[in-house]
C-alpha cells in the first residue's frame, strides 16, 4: 500500500504545470520531499550504497530530475566547491584573453595556491584554469580584484546564486575559505554545476587534466587537475573538490554514459569522498528508470539576465587591486596600465602638490592677519606682528614651516597672542620689553625723563633661533 501511495504521489508531481515545477520553493518537485533531513529515494530504485557524507544528492543534468538525496537543502560550509560559483559568475564578465597583473594582497592568502607571483602578468584564462583545476586561492583573488574586489565579487556571486535558484547559498569570499555566514547545500551545488557545464569555457576548464600558468622570467608552472574522477572514471566531466578543517571534504562530480549525464554533490564528507562519489554515480547510471524524488529548478534566462544586469550596473570597470595590462583601464593607456599606473594615478601627484600649496598659503594668511591685528591693538608696529608670524621683516618671506614644526623652539604658538613673546623676555636682545610707551621711573632719575628712543629694528636682524634662551 505504501508503495502504491508513493508512486501515485510521484505521478501527481510529474503532472504539475511547468511553472510550478520551476519554482524551487513552491513546487513539490523542487522542495517538499527534498526538505527532509534523512535519505530520500524512490522505493522502486536499487539499494543505495552506504554514504558517510552528511549531505549529498544525485541528479540528471539534462532533465533536472533528482534521483536520490540526503539533507539536500542542509546548509554547510562549501570549502573550495564555492569556486564553481566564482567561475560561473565571472567567466561571462572577464574575457579569457585579458591580461592582468597580480598584487601583493592577491597572492598573500592562505590555503591552496597555484603560485601566482606579485607584479607578474597572467591571462584571465589561465587564472580560471588554476582556479578550477588546482583550487588556487591566489588565482581566485586576482580574478576577484579584476572584477572589482572581493566584496563586489561576493555580491555578484550571491546575485548569480539567486538567479539560479540556489537559495541556500551565501558567498562571503571568492575562494571558499571558511568565513562566518558562508554556506551552500548539496542541492545548490548541483544547480551551480549544471549552470557551469552549460558553459563551454567552464566545461573545458574543469575537464582539463593538465595545463600551465605563467611564472617569472618567462617560465611556466605545470598544473594538474585535482579532481580524481578525471582519468579514473569512464566519461568523467570533472567539476570541483574542496576541503577545509571546519567544512571537511566537499565534492562536485559529473560524468556521462550512453548519452546520459549525472551530477553528484556531497558536503561534510569523509576524505574518501572520491570513492563515495564513484559509488553514487554507478548507482545512478544503474537506475535509469528510477522515479525522481525532486527536481533541479532552472529559472528562466530572462530572470537570470535581469538579476545579473541589475547587479552589474554599478560595478566598477577594471576596479580592484588587480591591474589590467594591454588595454585601457579607467582611462589609462596600455603603456600606463602595463606599468601599473592608471590615468588617475598619473595625475594625482601634481594635483595633490597644488592642493597642499594652496592650503599652506591660506594658512600663512590666516596666521599673519590675526597677528597683525594683535600687534596694532597692543601698540606694536605691523612689522613686529609679521615677525611674530614667522615672516622676515626685511624680505617678508616665510620661514620654513616644515623644518620648524618639529623643533622645540618653534614660534608657531606665539603667532596669535599679544603676549606671544613673553617666554623670550629674559633674552638680552628680546624686543618684548621695548615698546614705544614711556617707561616708569626706577627711582634712579627724574620720573618725567623722556623715554629712550627705540633703536631701528633694522639693527636687530640676527635670526631669532640664535638668541640665547
Amino acid at each position: 500500500m505504501a508503495v502504491t501511495l508513493t508512486a501515485a504521489a510521484l505521478t501527481v508531481v510529474g503532472s504539475l504545470p511547468a511553472a510550478a515545477q520551476e519554482d524551487g520553493r513552491a513546487s513539490v518537485a523542487g522542495r517538499d520531499r527534498l526538505a527532509a533531513r534523512g535519505t530520500v529515494v524512490a522505493s522502486s530504485s536499487p539499494a543505495l550504497p552506504q554514504i558517510a557524507a552528511a549531505s549529498w544528492l544525485v541528479a540528471d543534468l539534462d532533465t533536472g530530475q533528482v534521483l536520490a538525496a540526503k539533507d539536500a537543502h542542509g546548509q554547510y560550509a562549501p570549502a573550495s566547491t564555492l569556486k564553481a560559483l566564482t567561475a560561473v559568475t565571472l567567466i561571462p564578465e572577464l574575457p579569457a584573453g585579458r591580461v592582468v597583473r597580480a598584487s601583493f594582497d592577491d597572492v598573500n592568502v592562505e590555503g591552496s595556491r597555484v603560485g601566482v607571483v606579485e607584479n607578474v602578468d597572467y591571462s584571465v584564462g589561465e587564472l580560471f584554469a588554476a582556479l578550477l583545476m588546482v583550487s588556487g586561492n591566489d588565482a581566485a583573488n586576482v580574478l576577484a580584484s579584476t572584477a572589482g574586489g572581493q566584496e563586489r565579487t561576493a555580491e555578484l556571486m550571491n546575485a548569480k546564486a539567486a538567479a539560479l535558484g540556489a537559495r541556500d547559498t551565501h558567498a562571503v569570499n571568492p575562494h571558499g575559505l571558511d568565513a562566518p555566514g558562508q554556506v551552500s547545500s548539496a542541492y545548490d551545488l548541483a544547480l551551480i554545476a549544471r549552470a557551469g557545464l552549460d558553459d563551454p569555457d567552464f566545461s573545458r576548464y574543469v575537464s582539463t587534466v593538465s595545463s600551465s600558468v605563467n611564472a617569472p622570467g618567462g617560465a611556466r608552472i605545470e598544473i594538474r587537475n585535482k579532481n580524481k574522477l578525471l582519468g579514473r572514471y569512464p566519461g568523467a566531466l570533472g567539476v570541483k573538490n574542496g576541503f577545509t578543517t571546519a567544512a571537511r571534504a566537499s565534492f562536485i562530480g559529473a560524468a556521462e554514459r550512453n548519452g546520459r549525464r549525472l551530477v553528484v554533490t556531497m558536503m561534510r564528507a569523509d576524505p574518501r569522498v572520491f570513492d563515495e562519489a564513484v559509488e553514487l554515480l554507478d548507482w545512478g547510471f544503474a537506475a535509469p528508470s528510477a522515479a525522481p524524488v525532486g527536481r533541479l529548478v532552472r529559472p528562466s534566462r530572462e530572470a537570470a539576465a535581469t538579476a545579473a544586469s541589475e547587479q552589474l550596473g554599478a560595478a566598477p570597470s577594471g576596479g580592484g587591486r588587480g591591474t589590467s595590462v594591454g588595454q585601457r583601464t579607467g582611462g589609462a593607456t596600455s603603456s600606463e596600465a602595463s606599468a601599473g599606473v592608471t590615468a588617475q594615478e598619473a595625475t594625482g601627484l601634481p594635483v595633490t602638490l597644488a592642493g597642499l600649496g594652496l592650503a599652506a598659503a591660506a594658512l600663512m594668511v590666516v596666521r599673519v592677519r590675526p597677528a597683525a591685528a594683535a600687534g596694532r591693538a597692543s601698540g606694536r608696529r605691523p612689522g613686529r606682528a609679521a615677525g611674530s608670524a614667522g615672516l622676515s621683516p626685511r624680505s617678508g618671506s616665510a620661514r620654513s614651516g616644515g623644518s620648524r614644526s618639529d623643533s622645540p623652539r618653534s614660534d608657531s604658538p606665539r603667532s596669535d597672542s599679544p603676549r606671544s613673546d613673553s617666554p623670550r623676555s629674559d633674552s638680552p636682545r628680546s624686543d618684548s620689553a621695548r615698546t614705544s610707551s614711556p617707561r616708569p621711573s626706577s627711582g634712579r632719575g627724574p620720573a618725567d625723563r623722556p623715554p629712550v628712543p627705540r633703536r631701528p629694528v633694522e639693527r636687530h636682524r640676527a635670526p631669532r633661533h640664535d638668541h640665547p634662551r
